[in-house]
């Protein structure tokens, strides 16, 4: 396997290290801080769009992790023109007979807005490596060049946040229990999150590989403790704020003399 040397290795992302009993057991505590961290994340995409910054929201996870509802109170407050959320599934045909980066090249961000991954080009060296739908050289090499794929976002001041959401084995089967007897979750629940279960060690190995060979200095892993939600939430509204805000001015610029002016004349108001 490939491991750039621009690769810190941190163990302590490593999924063995997680705790994760981390919770947020009081509900009025819960909605204080997400109404606090969902106004930050707002002023953050307003300081973005002001500035003509670009961001990339990578979400990774077990099936069942909250990948989903994480996603759903980040963006809650935002404004829509900002962001766009892109599901990733299985490659089309023409995609399939392109390198595998192609499709998300072509949802890079525009100036001044983010783009948010639910599933990634991460797949390449999970599922595709787990489910032999990639050959083992081709896996291999795919750590270094992802690797190379966000340097160069990065060296083109692409902010590039990465979640991976973590959820104990007894913890997803309470949930696809849930779905499969809920008539509003029952969607959710598919065939291939029952097959993917059954490799769970085969999906353990493969994303302790992932947190190790593509956490970057420019485009660390932030392992998020899922097993209970409400503390998962706030983790990710936390560590994509405190990402995103690093070294960019977030604060809310004076109002414009000129508007003010033509304001007082055309309509009396100051």
């Amino acid at each position: 396997m490939h491991s750039p040397s621009a690769i810190t290795l941190q163990p302590a992302d490593l999924l063995e290290s997680v705790d994760l009993t981390q919770a947020i057991e009081d509900k009025a505590k819960y909605e204080k801080q997400l109404k606090k961290w969902q106004q930050r994340m707002l002023q953050v995409q307003q300081a973005y769009f002001r500035q003509g910054k670009r961001a990339i929201l990578v979400f990774e996870g077990w099936d069942a992790s909250g990948k989903g509802g994480a996603i759903r109170r980040l963006t809650e407050k935002l404004d829509p023109r900002g962001f766009n959320v892109y599901p990733i599934a299985a490659p089309d045909p023409i995609e399939q007979a392109k390198h595998y980066l192609y499709r998300f090249q072509t949802k890079l961000p525009a100036p001044g807005s983010i783009a948010i991954f639910d599933r990634s080009y991460y797949g390449r060296v999970l599922v595709e490596r787990v489910e032999q739908f990639a050959k083992p050289q081709e896996w291999q090499r795919a750590y270094q060049e992802i690797n190379e794929f966000e340097r160069m976002l990065v060296d083109d001041d692409v902010r590039i946040v990465k979640v991976f959401l973590h959820i104990s084995s007894d913890e997803q089967l309470k949930r696809f229990k849930e779905r499969l007897n809920s008539p509003i979750k029952r969607w959710k629940l598919t065939q291939e999150d029952i097959r993917n279960r059954e490799k769970w060690d085969d999906y353990h190995a493969a994303i302790n590989d992932m947190l190790k060979y593509t956490n970057a200095d420019h485009a660390p892993w932030r392992v998020i403790a899922g097993n209970k939600k409400w503390y998962a939430r706030i983790a990710v509204l936390k560590a994509v704020v405190n990402a995103m805000e690093a070294g960019v001015d977030t604060s809310i610029p004076p109002l414009d003399e000129a508007v003010v002016s033509a304001a007082e004349k055309a309509l009396g108001v100051r």
